[in-house]
């Protein structure tokens, strides 16, 4: 049996991308799988770029104070500023390049991992993750709060961050309903944007995207989908436009790139295996479709992160 994707480990992330010492463990202490807390400013000096593209069994929250951020999360290049967030939910394709992490590398802010059995603990639920659509890999990644917000935010990041310094984990249930209290803070913000959009058209979407993740390694056509959703590919082109402003043929050929390149990273499967993996026959068009997107072929792109 071909290798499967692997979505790392918090550990796994942290020994092949972090420089291990004592300032590590003094950020990441015992139990960070599940919680952790931390300034941008002080993961910087200890991280080691690139990151190529990667998926986690966590989630990750960056809130920034000053500066810039820029990244790769799922199929967007993403760029925040001062008083934004990214959120990066468990399971979606992120990378970091050398040239994202010099633009970035003054930046501030915090940024936390969380799992799900975190925020669920002693007083959350499964409906309340449910809530948060930005945890999953339909949610847009970025929230801008309102000005009122912002004071809040700041203020109850650094009340986690006192507790966490002072008591790890020891007391959690003060970590966790201040962190709970955070989300539904920017899911007001998150909502009150979509909220703008028509509901249907945005059910539609997540529906769509939804399918593509599971279904990228065996259906790449934008007919297929749409008969799935029992709506005709003309109707399902103009919902997915005005939503996303971009067509559903664009979403697939971004998720079967972004599929490939964690391929291309994390297993040993020759270009041909891994176009068999994606779906494709034909390893030749694998590397049109690849090199059009990318503007180097799939051999060229694992040489580079050979190289990096």
């Amino acid at each position: 049996m071909s290798p499967k994707i692997k979505t790392l480990k918090p550990n796994e992330l942290l020994e092949s991308f972090m420089d291990f010492g004592l300032k590590r463990n003094d950020i990441f202490k015992k139990g960070h799988e599940l919680f952790y807390i931390a300034k941008l400013q002080d993961l910087t000096p200890i991280s080691r770029p690139p990151v190529p593209p990667v998926k986690s069994k966590t989630h990750s929250l960056i809130f920034l104070t000053s500066g810039v951020l820029e990244m790769n999360v799922g199929y967007q290049k993403i760029h925040i500023n001062k008083n934004e967030c990214v959120i990066i939910p468990a399971g979606m394709v992120f990378s970091h390049s050398i040239e994202n992490y010099n633009k970035g590398k003054e930046g501030k802010g915090i940024i936390c991992g969380f799992s799900d059995d975190f925020l669920i603990g002693q007083i959350g639920s499964r409906d309340l993750l449910k809530s948060f659509e930005f945890l999953t890999i339909l949610g847009n990644p970025i929230i801008k709060p309102k000005k009122q917000s912002i004071k809040y935010l700041v203020q109850s990041l650094n009340r986690i961050m006192y507790e966490y310094k002072t008591s790890n984990l020891k007391n959690v249930l003060i970590l966790q309903s201040y962190f709970i209290s955070i989300l539904c803070e920017l899911n007001t913000d998150y909502l009150s944007a979509s909220l703008k959009k028509n509901k249907t058209a945005i059910k539609i979407t997540n529906r769509f995207i939804e399918l593509v993740h599971k279904k990228i390694n065996t259906t790449h056509q934008v007919s297929t989908y749409a008969s799935l959703l029992n709506i005709s590919p003309n109707h399902l082109n103009k919902t997915i436009k005005i939503i996303t402003q971009k067509s559903p043929s664009n979403w697939i050929r971004e998720i079967l790139i972004n599929e490939a390149k964690v391929y291309l990273f994390q297993t040993d499967l020759s270009i041909q295996e891994i176009s068999l993996q994606l779906g494709f026959d034909d390893q030749s068009y694998f590397t049109r479709i690849f090199k059009k997107q990318e503007g180097i072929t799939p051999v060229a792109y694992r040489e580079l992160i050979d190289l990096s």
